[in-house]
């Protein structure tokens, strides 16, 4: 008997009754990986494992992409409006990842500048002093970068309200799959530059009240986590200790310890933003290889 790839439906033969089909397990696999994203977002402020469940949640919809089910199904529909609309999201969220990168890289490099310096403090205060001023110009700088990125991914997100889609039930359920990724994959990538600029418990409870509005689950009561810091946040108040005042051995060993833990914050995201690059690659090629079929 075949197995609908979406939703229940039933079929009926002349001589015999037929069970309704079942959904095809890649719907609910899905959806609990949708669902553990969401809860994880309420439970955890650390962002790293999420882009593991990112990883799962895109998987999960490239093997419902390739089955020969879905691509009938997009074959009916491919010329609607939603194909380019979900084109031009996955294209926005691409460009979102380039500019997390680019932000995590330069701080990067500023890290290993200043901790490069403060092993040779003995050689001179006034090198020091260089290299954290140096360092806050360029963190202003990235932050003015990320607050431009993030108007930009605030603005897909206001216009989450797709084109509607004709009256064809099946091909509302997957576009709608697709519709949910962009939306959370959206979510975490917002989380991420609020915490590389410092604004992550301003944006977290509007980001996923507009997921949970989406997919049609029952909104989640957040409650708002006890105020801390980003290891970012934690570097930059180290070092507007030492700035302009002489030094303090307490105050250096401070700053090399926060950079030290910045230092595997920003590889550890680094990985998990490339990871997600790759997804988000493979997902549109798959998408614009079937609407192009």
């Amino acid at each position: 008997m075949a197995v609908s790839v979406l939703k229940p439906k039933a079929n009926y033969h002349a001589r015999s009754i037929s069970l309704p089909s079942r959904p095809h397990p890649l719907v609910p696999q899905f959806d609990e990986q949708l669902c553990k994203l969401q809860a994880s977002e309420v439970t955890s402020s650390s962002i790293s494992p999420k882009f593991s469940g990112l990883k799962d949640l895109h998987d999960c919809v490239d093997n419902l992409l390739f089955l020969p089910f879905t691509q009938q199904i997009f074959a009916r529909t491919r010329h609607e409006k939603w194909a380019d609309e979900l084109l031009e999201g996955s294209l926005s969220l691409l460009d979102a990842c380039g500019a997390a990168k680019q932000a995590l890289l330069q701080t990067k490099d500023h890290v290993t500048e200043l901790e490069s310096s403060l092993r040779r403090i003995r050689r001179g205060e006034c090198r020091i002093s260089t290299k954290v001023e140096k360092y806050l110009a360029s963190r202003k700088r990235v932050i003015k970068a990320i607050h431009k990125t993030l108007k930009n991914l605030k603005g897909m997100k206001n216009k989450c309200s797709f084109s509607p889609l004709n009256t064809d039930s099946e091909a509302l359920s997957i576009v709608s799959k697709l519709r949910e990724m962009e939306m959370v994959t959206l979510t975490v990538l917002e989380s991420l530059l609020s915490s590389i600029s410092g604004s992550t418990m301003r944006s977290k409870a509007r980001s996923w009240s507009l997921v949970s509005k989406l997919i049609h689950h029952k909104q989640v009561a957040c409650e708002e986590e006890a105020a801390g810091l980003t290891d970012f946040e934690k570097v930059d108040s180290a070092l507007n200790t030492l700035k302009g005042k002489s030094i303090n051995p307490v105050h250096v060993e401070k700053v090399q310890n926060e950079l030290g833990k910045l230092d595997s914050t920003i590889q550890d995201l680094e990985e998990g933003v490339e990871l997600l690059s790759r997804r988000l690659m493979k997902t549109r090629v798959s998408l614009l290889n079937i609407l192009n079929h």
